[in-house]
């Protein structure tokens, strides 16, 4: 049997983004996306020269912090889609220390559009890169076929994506009982 793994693995990018992610962010409400639902939480935050920072360590902490719904979305756009698509389509300019990271739920849900757009209309564009190394911009996986990393950025789409699901839930439940 011959497999068209371009297609394949747009189609369980295109499926997951179309039938569960991107649904479940309508309506997604500012107080929601910055929501800290316990402490030391990892967030998307203002810094004192008007610019933005995400929350970050180079090496993990224990416990690990938990996670705003602000942080997983832009983590998945800034350094899923926007970081890949830059390094490996465009000019490799787009600077994690640089970019200013969204406050708002609406412009974090334009961020993350964008970002997928811009990701995933390269991936339909270029089929002749999944069988192709991804190069020095992935570092140690360098080696790797683009289709693997493909197949990360997916992965890492669902995970973070059902992780924000949870969080709008316990974001509900918590502030219709007054626990939150």
């Amino acid at each position: 049997m011959d497999v068209d793994w371009h297609h394949e693995l747009l189609a369980q990018l295109e499926f997951y983004w179309d039938t569960t992610l991107r649904p479940r962010l309508e309506g997604l409400t500012d107080e929601e996306y910055l929501w800290e639902p316990a402490q030391p939480a990892w967030t998307v935050r203002a810094t004192p020269g008007g610019g933005t920072t995400i929350d970050f360590s180079p090496t993990p902490l224990e416990p690990p912090p938990v996670t705003t719904i602000a942080w997983r979305l832009c983590h998945v756009a800034g350094l899923c889609f926007w970081l890949r698509w830059s390094n490996h389509f465009d000019d490799g300019s787009f600077d994690v220390t640089t970019v200013e990271w969204p406050l708002t739920a609406a412009g974090g849900l334009e961020f993350l559009d964008e970002g997928y757009r811009r990701w995933h209309d390269a991936l339909r564009a270029h089929p002749e890169r999944f069988t192709e190394p991804t190069g020095p911009a992935e570092g140690p996986f360098a080696d790797e076929p683009f289709a693997t990393l493909v197949l990360h950025l997916t992965r890492e789409l669902c995970h973070h994506g059902g992780e924000i699901g949870t969080l709008r839930d316990l974001y509900g439940a918590f502030t219709t009982t007054g626990r939150g």
